[in-house]
């Protein structure tokens, strides 16, 4: 089973010093890790994982944690403050930002607060306009690449992040995720195939690994998920938490309260897992040699 890495101290440290004011305030404010995580747009265990100290917070939850709190999040992560400040501070206070990773953050933060009332075009040039202006107030001029995010009419763009979801014994999920490329897909590839989604911006690109979907997925094939998908939406094959690990399994419904967490490979042993122990986190749609899941 991969192990875990363990956080240095100064993350152990943000992560302790946000737990014990979550804790010092949760009765005043009537507070609960639930309610924080259906803030975050995240299961109780993923939070639980960052006031452990086994995730480092990210600038999203630390934003979430401290509005909740009524808090700066410089109250339990100057690390983090520094960041949301460089993302945040007007122009003439912001700090050069660049590259692919800024671009990503960016697009993130407009299609989170945005993205109902703008198109993919506008979105992006407002992206890249922001981009620019930040860097200009420095005095130094990046310009945003977003040519990998261009689609023509009928085509959608699929972002592959940087996640091993394990097909053989769990691994330890990261809390956040680097996009490594993008992929560009005609709508129609997926129409002729059946597959539906919850919307283009959910569907995302991983890799599998391990062997215990042989068969249907093999070991380090690249897959098309549906982020949409938090939840069982019937018999199919997902990315799931379990015990604090990711797994990708096919889920049946043993019982009311019981999941069978299903492997292909024959050679690997079904598991029973009870359904609130499980956490779903996207939902499989296709096998990147253009398999259906």
């Amino acid at each position: 089973m991969t192990k875990k890495r363990i956080l240095p101290p100064e993350l152990i440290a943000e992560c302790t010093a946000a737990h014990e004011l979550f804790l010092s305030k949760k009765n005043e404010l009537k507070l609960s890790q639930k309610k924080i995580a259906d803030e975050a747009g995240m299961t109780p265990a993923a939070v639980n994982l960052y006031f452990k100290g086994i995730n480092p917070l990210n600038t999203k939850f630390a934003a979430v944690l401290a509005r909740m709190l009524d808090e700066p999040v410089s109250a339990f992560s100057p690390r983090l403050a520094d960041e949301i400040a460089a993302l945040t501070s007007p122009p003439g206070k912001v700090s050069a930002i660049g590259g692919v990773s800024a671009a990503e953050k960016v697009m993130e933060m407009i299609r989170k607060h945005a993205g109902k009332s703008l198109d993919a075009d506008a979105q992006e040039k407002i992206a890249a306009a922001a981009l620019t202006a930040a860097s200009e107030a420095h005095g130094k001029v990046v310009q945003a690449d977003f040519s990998g995010l261009k689609a023509r009419a009928g085509e959608i763009v699929i972002r592959q992040y940087d996640v091993r979801a394990s097909m053989g014994h769990g691994q330890v999920p990261n809390d956040y995720n680097e996009v490594v490329r993008n992929l560009i897909i005609h709508e129609d590839v997926l129409r002729e195939k059946n597959i539906s989604y919850t919307s283009p911006h959910s569907l995302a690109m991983i890799t599998g690994w391990g062997q215990s979907m042989e068969g249907t997925i093999n070991d380090k094939d690249p897959l098309i998920v549906d982020k949409g998908v938090s939840e069982f939406a019937g018999e199919g094959i997902y990315v799931l938490t379990w015990h604090e690990h990711l797994y990708i399994k096919r889920i049946q419904v043993l019982d009311s309260e019981r999941f069978l967490l299903v492997s292909d490979n024959p050679n690997i042993r079904d598991q029973e897992a009870r359904i609130e122990d499980v956490a779903v986190h996207a939902k499989v749609l296709m096998i990147w040699n253009a398999r259906k899941a």
